[in-house]
């Protein structure tokens, strides 16, 4: 009985102990679990947060790629008019704007008082301004992004210009070169054949020109030549063509023109040159132009025949006084 009494004591401690053991490990295990799945918690919750951050970026980036792949499309072309309908049509794609405009030189500051206005420059030197009204908060990093692409384009397309007009204008005076001048005279003689047109080829040149340049100098001689180029200039219509064809001498192409509007051009112009007072320096010096003229189908009906007979015409003019026009085959005006 005691014995009986005795195990009973030790099961029923053991089963205490056992108890106390188990609720203990149990509380651990549960205090574990709990840190875990709060840590777990926390993990999920900043893992959402990354992949909301990503997403962010992710959609600013493809937006910014986007925006600088538009510069593909503004500089296709190499013409200033097209670079900006070709942004203007772009920016509209990603912003909404009142008004955005690009202004050729000076700008009006009162005009567009309340525009934004990004002026364009090259060499230090200011060539247009974009202007744009209205754009929101929330678009004007696109928008400079945007803009800075156009300035780009413009930029590229104006250089360009300005290496073609090198490559076919005269330096000292600004009119063609002799080689793109004969380019152009060839297009108007088949243009003239083709479509049963008359024009006019004019040889101009200073008079006693040579005087100049040893009386006063060729800085002298240089600043006369372009007063008589830009008197001359003045003096046509924009779809005459006139170029350099050495030294003192320009030739005219009067484009469908025919003898008797060549001969009231070449005397405009041959009076216009008597009556300018050149300032050059402390100089005012006056000039004068002999001009010979040859008529197409009239007087040749080929380039260099055309050339050779205004050039008799313009050598005729010489001989017999100068400050005239003679027109091949007939006597001096």
């Amino acid at each position: 009985m005691l014995t009986f009494l005795l195990l009973s004591l030790l099961s029923v401690s053991f089963y205490i102990l056992l108890k106390k053991i188990l609720r203990k490990n149990f509380l651990k295990v549960k205090g574990d679990y709990e840190a875990v799945r709060k840590e777990y918690d926390i993990l999920l919750a900043e893992s959402t947060s990354l992949k909301e951050e990503n997403s962010d970026l992710r959609n600013i980036l493809d937006g910014t790629t986007a925006l600088y792949d538009i510069t593909k499309d503004i500089c296709k072309s190499l013409d200033i008019d097209t670079v900006f309908d070709n942004f203007r049509s772009r920016i509209n794609k990603y912003i909404a704007l009142d008004d955005c405009k690009f202004i050729k030189g000076d700008l009006d500051s009162l005009l567009y008082a309340d525009y934004t206005i990004l002026p364009l420059k090259i060499n230090r030197g200011i060539v247009g301004y974009l202007v744009a009204h209205g754009i929101r908060p929330q678009d004007q990093d696109k928008y400079h992004i945007l803009a800075q692409q156009f300035i780009l384009g413009i930029k590229r397309a104006i250089l360009y210009q300005r290496v073609q007009e090198l490559a076919i204008t005269d330096g000292l005076t600004g009119v063609f070169t002799r080689r793109h001048y004969l380019g152009r005279l060839e297009e108007e003689l088949s243009y003239a054949k083709k479509f049963n047109q008359h024009f006019s080829f004019l040889m101009i040149d200073i008079d006693h020109f040579k005087r100049y340049n040893d009386t006063y100098g060729h800085l002298v001689g240089d600043a006369i030549l372009r007063e008589i180029s830009r008197v001359i200039k003045d003096n046509l219509r924009q779809i005459d063509l006139i170029g350099r064809y050495g030294g003192e001498e320009f030739s005219i192409i009067l484009t469908q023109t025919d003898k008797g509007g060549a001969k009231f051009v070449a005397e405009r112009i041959r009076q216009a040159v008597e009556n300018k007072l050149i300032k050059v320096y402390d100089e005012d010096l006056k000039a004068t132009v002999s001009i010979g003229v040859a008529v197409f189908p009239d007087d040749a009906k080929e380039m260099q025949d055309l050339i050779e007979k205004s050039d008799e015409a313009l050598y005729k003019a010489k001989e017999s006084g100068r400050n005239r026009i003679c027109f091949w085959n007939e006597k001096n005006i």
